[in-house]
């Protein structure tokens, strides 16, 4: 399947996780798919690309190994990406990465993302806590940031200022997850 093809292919998924999930799955069976997906995902201001980061989510989720390869192309391009429906599944990929390489037990994580890709996780999720984004992303963004602080103890006294000085003009869940945040913080 060609870029043009899974391109009109990408037009056919819609929100309901059934379809996500059907792209995925032809993902899966095929994941020489993963470079022109992540082509489309990485074609910003393309609504496509929206639909392409839904995909690469669920198919990260059930194969995360299945993304190491690509591993350069996605830190690179991470913090490019600014549409609302785009920028929720990249942060929750970016969760499934660092919560698997932080992970007690072994895997093969650990051995694929290098230090280089998790310093740009790091700029990307603290940029989407200090840009307006949705709620999700931005708690998935605190998940990975509190877990990146065992590696960049630098990280730990940024976030708390940035959850401490957004708090009060944030949401309910917002403010939810913050207090979470900050309460593993002290």
């Amino acid at each position: 399947m060609t870029t043009q093809e899974l391109y009109t292919s990408l037009n056919y998924v819609n929100h309901s996780r059934e379809k996500r999930a059907e792209m995925a799955g032809l993902i899966s069976n095929n994941p020489e798919l993963i470079t022109p997906l992540l082509k489309v995902a990485f074609t910003i201001n393309d609504p496509i690309s929206c639909k392409a980061c839904w995909v690469l989510e669920f198919t990260a989720k059930e194969n995360l190994p299945f993304i190491f390869p690509h591993l350069d192309t996605f830190a690179k391009n991470l913090t490019s990406v600014h549409l609302d429906s785009a920028v929720r599944p990249m942060a929750k990929i970016c969760e499934y990465l660092t919560k698997s390489y932080f992970s007690k037990t072994p895997n093969t994580t650990q051995d694929a993302l290098s230090t280089k890709h998790l310093e740009k996780i790091t700029a990307a999720c603290f940029d989407w806590l200090i840009t307006d984004q949705k709620v999700a992303a931005q708690a998935y963004a605190m998940t990975s940031l509190l877990l990146m602080a065992k590696k960049f103890k630098w990280i730990l006294p940024e976030l708390k200022i940035i959850l401490e000085q957004n708090y009060s003009k944030g949401s309910a869940a917002y403010k939810a997850r913050a207090r979470l945040t900050l309460a593993k913080i002290k």
